[in-house]
């Protein structure tokens, strides 16, 4: 076996998982999901049906990802966050199939607690805080707290709040990449 899934996981079938991924203890794999290699999927986590998880995903402990879900490569979602799947829920009406998609692009963090609601997307790099509740799409590199959540300034890839002079430019204090503020997105300066 290419991974490695504590003796207390649960994964049905047919499912695909990359290489180096470790599914640890009481968490269930649903069926036709699909998780990239050197994926770290904590416990008591829940990946529902159809749910694609792309490479180097890290999913804290007690995280529920509904079908829907789409994260793309090095996404972090931390520890008791969740998304949902259907905006107007009821009990007593049958919405399966009419799920809606949530996109989390690469490189983005969700913090612990956070809410995503359905059918918003998390753009590149972008920063949820602790305990946030996503109501809109959020804009690469954007940094989000609160509830409902809104933008309080812009992060790096590595995770730093970035600082934009009056030329509109800031710099990584940890890899010291450079970023453009435009018309109100951030970019990478690639030299």
């Amino acid at each position: 076996m290419e991974y490695f899934a504590h003796e207390t996981a649960v994964i049905d079938s047919p499912v695909s998982i990359g290489a180096g991924t470790k599914i640890w203890h009481f968490s269930h794999i649903m069926e036709h999901c699909t998780i990239g290699a050197n994926c770290n999927i904590g416990q008591n986590v829940v990946v529902s049906p159809k749910v694609v998880l792309g490479d180097n995903v890290k999913v804290q402990n007690n995280v529920s990802i509904y079908s829907g879900v789409i994260c793309e490569n090095d996404v972090f979602l931390g520890p008791s966050m969740v998304f949902t799947n259907v905006t107007n829920p009821r009990s007593a009406v049958n919405r399966r199939g009419k799920y809606e998609t949530t996109l989390v692009k690469k490189g983005a963090s969700i913090g612990a607690n956070a809410t995503i609601v359905c059918g918003n997307n998390i753009g590149q790099y972008a920063f949820i805080g602790a305990g946030t509740v996503v109501t809109k799409n959020v804009k690469p590199y954007a940094l989000i707290v609160g509830n409902p959540g809104k933008q309080i300034g812009w992060m790096s890839e590595y995770g730093h709040r970035l600082k934009f002079n009056n030329k509109g430019l800031a710099t990584c204090p940890e890899s010291n990449e450079d970023y453009k503020l435009l018309k109100g997105e951030v970019s990478k300066i690639i030299n």
